[in-house]
């Protein structure tokens, strides 16, 4: 009887991951660069973000334009003399007036030049929005894919001990098992139901956020398809320092955001300063017989006398936005340089790491298996030894697992923090 259980237990084992469930119908796998491709297709981040660039853009026609020109006109509504309304003839009086704003100083082209200015950094917040939402994505994307598998081993050993706990239970009323036995394999398996509960919802969470940057249906599940051995063949010493530094301080965006700030308010300060200067008021009138000519025609101007108001205040403030924008550049040139040189750091550690891992670890496993039957058969061990061998071979899968992804997510930061996809 001993040895029918041994065999149950071991087709128990060996068959269970065939008993699992299949994937959903509404799977979608995907690689990484299809998801690239309906990331930049369907987010409703970078749509509206498309949508202030263009309302940037009509600002600079609307800075072209010139002020327009004021006409008025005026006729008698009254006499009192000849108490009637609306007179005419000799006993009307009609008066017209043009007037044209004239900008000085070049307000105007000082104008389109801070439109200019603010599209390139509307430009530039669409392209960081979406580094960063690509960084979001790829980092989702990996640690799915790695958690997936993960699960899966979780799976294999929660399905076979399911199975050989209902087979030790079915045993223990008959002698064959003792009940210390039943009560640790059951613990056992809460545990690792318990452990499996959080995995699932750690990868529904990340699946969430996935489909929100993919703006992929709720109903559907994301399994990622990577290529392995491409992963495999990266390598942090492909790029020098200095290359990673000097590329992201043409390429991050954030820095670029940071310039173009400090351009605006450098601009802004010459059209504070231009703003001090009035502008011009040129008329053209015309009155039928107001005054001491009849049909008189003149022409005049007018300007304010920048005596009180010279735009003081405005044009210190704009100042002061120059020297906080140039410190706020020099803090994120800083910020920039030290996130490369850490990320590159990182990446030789968990490369480091990662090339110590055994590629034969996984190939070995059925070949171990075999021999640990072999061992408990001849009782060498006993059936605790057994799921223990089992329990431990999930141990380092997840680690390897998490060792994977932690140095993808290595390189996922150099491309992150350079601006550039440097290992894609």
């Amino acid at each position: 009887m001993q040895k029918k259980l041994i065999v149950l237990v071991l087709h128990i084992l060996f068959a269970g991951p065939l008993l699992m469930g299949q994937a959903s119908a509404d799977t979608l796998r995907i690689s990484l660069a299809d998801a690239e491709r309906m990331f930049l297709d369907s987010n409703l981040q970078l749509l509206a973000q498309r949508y202030n660039i263009d309302a940037q853009k009509a600002l600079i026609i609307q800075a072209r334009l010139w002020p327009n020109p004021n006409f008025g006109i005026s006729h008698g509504l009254f006499s009192g003399t000849l108490n009637q309304f609306f007179p005419t003839g000799t006993n009307d009086e009609t008066a017209a007036s043009l007037s044209q704003l004239i900008l000085l100083a070049g307000k105007r082209n000082k104008q389109i030049k801070l439109a200019q200015a603010n599209v390139k950094l509307a430009e530039y917040q669409f392209y960081d929005l979406m580094r960063t939402l690509k960084y979001t994505l790829r980092g989702d994307f990996f640690n799915i894919f790695y958690l997936q598998r993960s699960a899966r081993v979780y799976d294999e050993e929660i399905n076979s001990l399911e199975k050989v706990a209902q087979a030790f239970a079915e045993q223990e009323g008959k002698g064959y098992i003792a009940q210390t036995e039943v009560v640790r394999i059951k613990a056992q398996l809460y545990s690792l139901q318990s452990e499996y509960n959080d995995l699932i919802n750690n990868i529904n969470d990340l699946q969430s956020e996935l489909k929100l940057v993919l703006q992929a249906r709720p109903s559907q599940y994301i399994e990622p398809t990577v290529d392995s051995q491409s992963l495999a063949s990266l390598s942090p010493s492909k790029y020098s320092l200095n290359e990673l530094i000097d590329s992201a301080m043409r390429n991050r965006t954030d820095l670029l955001i940071a310039k173009a700030n400090t351009e605006i308010n450098k601009l802004n300060y010459n059209y504070q300063k231009a703003l001090a200067v009035p502008d011009l008021d040129l008329q053209l009138g015309y009155d039928e017989q107001g005054g001491y000519l009849l049909n008189y025609f003149g022409i005049g101007a007018s300007i304010d006398l920048p005596i009180f108001n010279r735009n003081q205040g405005n044009i210190k403030s704009a100042k002061a936005m120059i020297d906080y924008s140039n410190a706020s550049q020099k803090s994120t040139e800083a910020t920039v340089q030290q996130n490369v040189a850490r990320a590159l750091q990182k990446a030789f550690a968990q490369d480091k790491l990662f090339q110590h891992i055994d590629p034969k670890f996984s190939g070995d496993f059925q070949r171990l298996m075999q021999a640990v039957l072999e061992n408990y058969q001849k009782r060498n061990i006993s059936i605790l030894e057994f799921l223990d061998f089992y329990d431990s071979y999930k141990e380092n899968i997840l680690q390897i697992n998490s060792i994977q992804y932690n140095r993808v997510d290595a390189f996922e930061d150099i491309n992150f923090y350079t601006g550039t996809n440097f290992f894609n």
